[in-house]
């Protein structure tokens, strides 16, 4: 089985656990359930290892004398590496705040935090169907503040585990969508770090809050529209299936950042069809935005906990498809400099795109 199967099975099947292994986080912003590990040929996967569909995947992740194996139907496939625990995970702030509480590491270098954890969408009851941001609060902090976030970025920096960081939030009632906080964020790190920053957040009703994060030194942004069947959209993401200037923040952000620097995702196996991601993809890329797509991560406790996630062969298919139109414009995934595009590790389409697919 060649790497890129491999993963989009993995991704899409998750893997059996013998023992407690550490399954990851369980709640919050993005796919969640997982443990991070390398493949033979170093690429990095978070293997889902939580959730309804896992019990039935024909993988297995078992842990014997320090080394890892998937087996598939109980015959060993291949040997894996867990991403290290990183040492700032045991230390604290300047005010004495644990460390992994503000920030944790994605994949093999990727410094990621949640800095706002509630969403507007969730109190009125029109949260997006698959999102467990707002689950298991209490074990969080709501807010993480500007310096708390410089000092671990630092930390993680100097240790050598961080290369880049991502910053997420919850929809703020407010219009600029969380920018300015993710502004603040953004220049304290800069100012103990010289460390590409990507954020995500809704497209803000006014193209300023994009220039504001510009200016702040933000090197890429998602702005994540999750799927382009109208269909879909209304039924799993009510609220943001009103918002309507998607494109026209994509074109601002690729104004202000560059082609290539801008991405959003694209979740398959939400109801839509092949024709709206696939057509969704290509227009995308033709405004030198990444489209993102990855399969759909059921996370417990969400409405979406009990929906299975697409099939491998159906991945691979729109993964190859994909990835042409991404050649065809000249839109090259690994030249992204930060965020979830350069990370990788919940999706095959790195991979895919150097592949080369005709």
């Amino acid at each position: 089985m060649n790497a890129v199967r491999l993963k989009t099975e993995l991704l899409c099947r998750g893997a059996r656990t013998e023992e407690d292994v550490g399954g990851g986080r369980k709640g919050g912003a993005g796919p969640s359930g997982g443990r991070y590990f390398t493949l033979p040929d170093e690429t990095c996967i978070e293997i889902p290892l939580q959730g309804e569909f896992v019990s039935s995947s024909p993988f297995t992740l078992v842990e014997r004398n320090g080394n890892w194996q998937v087996l598939r139907d109980g015959e060993m496939l291949v040997k894996v590496n867990p991403v290290p625990t990183p040492r700032f995970y045991d230390k604290k702030t300047s005010n004495g705040t644990p460390m992994r509480k503000i920030a944790i590491l994605h994949g093999e270098d990727c410094l990621a935090s949640t800095v706002y954890s509630r969403c507007i969408h969730w109190s009125s009851g029109n949260q997006c169907k698959f999102c467990g941001i707002e689950l298991w609060r209490r074990e969080r902090l709501i807010q993480k503040q500007p310096e708390q976030l410089g000092e671990v970025t630092e930390e993680a920096f100097t240790e050598g585990v961080a290369k880049h960081v991502t910053l997420t939030t919850g929809t703020p009632p407010a219009s600029d969508k969380g920018a300015l906080m993710l502004a603040k964020a953004t220049k304290a790190i800069k100012e103990h770090s010289n460390i590409p920053v990507h954020v995500q957040l809704e497209p803000p009703k006014n193209p300023k809050f994009l220039e504001k994060l510009h200016h702040s030194r933000v090197d890429t942004i998602g702005i994540h529209i999750e799927s382009f069947d109208p269909k879909v959209l209304k039924d799993v993401c009510p609220a943001k299936s009103k918002v309507n200037n998607y494109f026209e923040a994509w074109k601002t952000a690729v104004e202000l950042f560059g082609e290539g620097q801008v991405s959003t995702f694209i979740i398959a196996g939400l109801g839509e069809t092949d024709e709206s991601i696939l057509l969704g993809a290509e227009k995308a890329a033709r405004m030198g935005v990444i489209p993102y797509l990855l399969p759909l991560r059921p996370i417990a406790g969400t409405v979406f906990e009990k929906v299975r996630p697409p099939t491998s062969r159906r991945m691979m298919k729109l993964y190859r498809s994909v990835a042409v139109s991404l050649h065809a414009v000249g839109l090259d995934p690994t030249k992204c400099i930060a965020g979830c595009v350069r990370c990788g590790a919940c999706s095959t389409l790195r991979e895919t795109y150097l592949s080369k697919p005709q």
